[in-house]
């Protein structure tokens, strides 16, 4: 299998679509600063998908607070939505973690997370986009529950 993204665009193309920091995190592999993404602290119910084509990442069961002030998820979804790759910048040795369908850099994945899995996906903010789970719906009167 490839590893190249199924979805190519032009940089304009992307600084169109994205904002600023979108672009600089999953175009230029940046990183926000810690605590300021909108959701390192996020506890809605929903999928996190890819700020850049929509690809499913990670369900909101797998996150949880590492309390290293970004968004971490003990697994991704099941499926081909991320590619790990070797990452060597920074005089550092870690995993990068990119969007499979459009190679957005969402951020690195660690072995130091909780159970089951032990990993830490610690990824971006700037990168995701939640879909809220849809709520369950109210029994009707008379339909149990009341």
């Amino acid at each position: 299998m490839s590893n190249k993204p199924k979805i190519s665009k032009t940089e304009a193309e992307w600084r169109a679509q994205l904002t600023p920091m979108q672009y600089q995190v999953t175009r230029q592999k940046a990183t926000e600063r810690a605590f300021s993404g909108e959701y390192w602290d996020c506890k809605e119910p929903g999928t996190y998908r890819c700020i850049g084509c929509g690809e499913p990442l990670f369900e909101s069961a797998a996150k949880f607070d590492s309390g290293c002030g970004w968004p971490s998820f003990t697994a991704p979804v099941a499926g081909q939505g991320i590619t790990e790759v070797d990452d060597y910048s920074h005089l550092m040795v870690r995993t990068e973690v990119v969007c499979s369908n459009c190679g957005a850099h969402l951020g690195h994945v660690f072995g130091d997370g909780p159970a089951p899995t032990g990993q830490r996906y610690c990824i971006n903010s700037a990168s995701l986009d939640l879909s809220l789970a849809e709520p369950s719906p109210k029994p009707l009167p008379g339909e149990g529950g009341d």
